[in-house]
C-alpha cells in the first residue's frame, strides 16, 4: 500500500499499554482519512515493550518499528520517528493514549492549508497539579515564542513530512515544535482534541521537569532563533 502517513509513538516502558495501543491504532487505520502506517520507536525500554513490539509488527503489516540502544528522552524519539518516515505526512501521539487517535481525521483536515497541526486538550484529565503546571510551562515558553499555541504539550500533531525533518531537534524541543515550523515561515493551527486519564503505566515527567525544563529550553530556543538559517532558493541552474 502507498502510505500518505506515518504515525510516530514513542514508546518508554509502556509493557501494560501497547496492547491497547495496536488495538486502537490497528481501529483508526481503518477509518483513517488517508493510508496510514504506525512506526513505533522504542526509547530503551527496560520492560517487555521491545517484545510485545515485535509481535505487534509481525501480525500488522502498517506497523513497524526502531529500537534505541538505550534511553535517550522524548524529543529524540520524536526525532528519529521524523527521520525514518517516508510519507509526506507525519503525526505523533503517546503510548499512555490519553489522547484519541481518531481524533488525526481533524487534525488532517487542516493540513493542506497548514504545514503543523496540533492538538489542545479541551476539558484535561489530569490531576490539578499537572493542570496548573502545564499552563503556567505553557505561559512561559508562549511568553518567548509568541507562537499563539495554548497546548504544546498535546501528544497529537500532524505536520508535513518536509517540515519535520528540517526541525533541529535537541532534548526538551518537542515542547516548541509548533515555533520551529514558524522559523521555517510555516502556518501553525491548534485543534481542540478529546483527552482521556491515564488508566495504566506511569507518567514520565513530573512537576519540576514540566516546570524547569521549559524555562531552561525557552532560552536555547532563542539563541537557534538568532542563529537559524533559512534560505529559498530562486534559480538553479
Amino acid at each position: 500500500m502507498d502510505y500518505k502517513f506515518t504515525i510516530v509513538v514513542p514508546v518508554y516502558n509502556e509493557e501494560d499499554n501497547l496492547e491497547r495501543v495496536e488495538s486502537e491504532l490497528l481501529e483508526y487505520s481503518k477509518k483513517a482519512s488517508v493510508a496510514t502506517c504506525i512506526l513505533f520507536v522504542n526509547d530503551g525500554s527496560k520492560d517487555k515493550s521491545q517484545e510485545l513490539i515485535e509481535a505487534i509488527c509481525n501480525r500488522n503489516p502498517n506497523f513497524n518499528y526502531i529500537s534505541f540502544k538505550e534511553n535517550r528522552g522524548l524529543s529524540s524519539a520524536i526525532k528519529a520517528g521524523f527521520d525514518y518516515t517516508e510519507t509526506e505526512l507525519v503525526g505523533y501521539i503517546d503510548s499512555d493514549l490519553q489522547t484519541a487517535p481518531e481524533d488525526f481525521n481533524l487534525l488532517l483536515e487542516h493540513i493542506g492549508e497548514y504545514d503543523l497541526v496540533t492538538g489542545v486538550r479541551a476539558n484535561r484529565k489530569d490531576s490539578f497539579v499537572k493542570n496548573m503546571s502545564s499552563k503556567i510551562a505553557n505561559g512561559i515558553r508562549r511568553a518567548f515564542t509568541h507562537d499563539g499555541m495554548d497546548d504544546t504539550g498535546c501528544p497529537l500533531k500532524v505536520i508535513k513530512t518536509t517540515y519535520a525533518k528540517r526541525i533541529p531537534m535537541f532534548k526538551g524541543l518537542h515542547r516548541f515544535l509548533p515555533a520551529m515550523i514558524l522559523l521555517q515561515n510555516g502556518k501553525i493551527i491548534q485543534i481542540p482534541v478529546q483527552h482521556f486519564p491515564r488508566i495504566a503505566g506511569e507518567a514520565k515527567f513530573g512537576l519540576w521537569n514540566r516546570l524547569l525544563g521549559p524555562l531552561s529550553d525557552c532560552f536555547a530556543y532563542l539563541w537557534m532563533k538568532r542563529k537559524y538559517i533559512n534560505y529559498d532558493v530562486n534559480k538553479k541552474g
